[in-house]
């Protein structure tokens, strides 16, 4: 670990031999870069908003983040462009605490670790209420991809129809969501979601039981691992997966279940991370069966 100055912000820098992040300390935090040490980052970097501090307005900046859902405005947009708490060494990498916000009194934690031999991230998320009053939230963890790769999303396993007759998926939709959209390819086993610098918003939501989801860019393969506890309540149509795009960039999210948290409580989710490279870009399902699916 060490401190660097990148593109006008102090951060902090953990590396191996293979990849390297970069996590904001001026504002955020962001884990704003994951990539292979002087290769592309696979996360976005926005045009405007790298080594800004200080704006009146939220700014999402790219990298990966620490949310509240369900989303709510200006709840979910409370301001993170100053400096926040504390950053501190852990075992392989960085404990990171945001203080409470006045709009929400909720505290957001992230303790980040890279393994010191295998390309792989650990990020524990931990929401703590500090408002005197009970808050239900749910820890949602928005990776912002750069752009122009592409998202896969896995689908259940097919069963016949005589051995299994209840619904196996859960889906979410919101008022713009397009399912003809050409970013689209709904397949048998897999769902492509594609970037495009044309194209605005867009956003699907699924209950993901498979426990992965992956992005292609630039030859790099990067996969987020989460977990679907069977009995919880999930935010956004009891969904712990979402998929959001625009112009600039497209988010691969997951979410915890919907939980009560009283003062001074906490809840806790982890996502872990492996990178690849190189990886040709899946064009079919065949693709994803031979190139992906022994990867993960």
């Amino acid at each position: 670990m060490q401190m660097i100055d990148y593109k006008g912000w102090q951060s902090i820098r953990l590396a191996n031999r293979q990849v390297e992040l970069v996590v904001t300390r001026d504002v955020g935090p962001r884990i704003l870069r994951f990539g292979f040490i002087g290769g592309p980052n696979i996360f976005a970097e926005l045009e405007g908003q790298i080594g800004g501090r200080g704006e009146s307005e939220w700014m999402n900046r790219g990298g990966h983040r620490l949310w509240i859902a369900p989303e709510a405005a200006p709840w979910s947009y409370e301001l993170d462009n100053e400096p926040y708490a504390l950053a501190e060494d852990i075992p392989n990498g960085v404990r990171t605490v945001q203080a409470p916000g006045p709009l929400t009194g909720i505290e957001k934690q992230m303790e980040i670790t890279l393994d010191p031999e295998r390309n792989v991230v650990t990020v524990r998320h931990t929401l703590t209420n500090r408002r005197a009053t009970p808050v239900r939230c749910s820890v949602w963890t928005p990776s912002v991809m750069g752009p122009g790769g592409q998202a896969i999303l896995p689908l259940p396993a097919k069963v016949p129809h005589t051995e299994c007759l209840v619904p196996t998926q859960n889906w979410s939709l919101w008022s713009y969501t397009v399912l003809n959209d050409p970013r689209f390819t709904f397949g048998r086993d897999y769902i492509f979601f594609r970037q495009d610098a044309a194209r605005g918003p867009n956003k699907i939501g699924l209950r993901q039981r498979e426990g992965w989801a992956a992005y292609q860019r630039e030859g790099m393969l990067f996969v987020k691992y989460f977990d679907c506890v069977a009995d919880a309540e999930y935010p956004d149509g009891n969904v712990n997966c979402e998929c959001f795009s625009n112009e600039a960039m497209l988010e691969v999210e997951s979410l915890g279940p919907l939980v009560s948290l009283r003062q001074d409580e906490s809840a806790s989710r982890t996502e872990t991370w492996k990178l690849f490279a190189p990886v040709a870009r899946c064009e079919s399902e065949a693709d994803v069966d031979r190139w992906i699916k022994p990867l993960v």
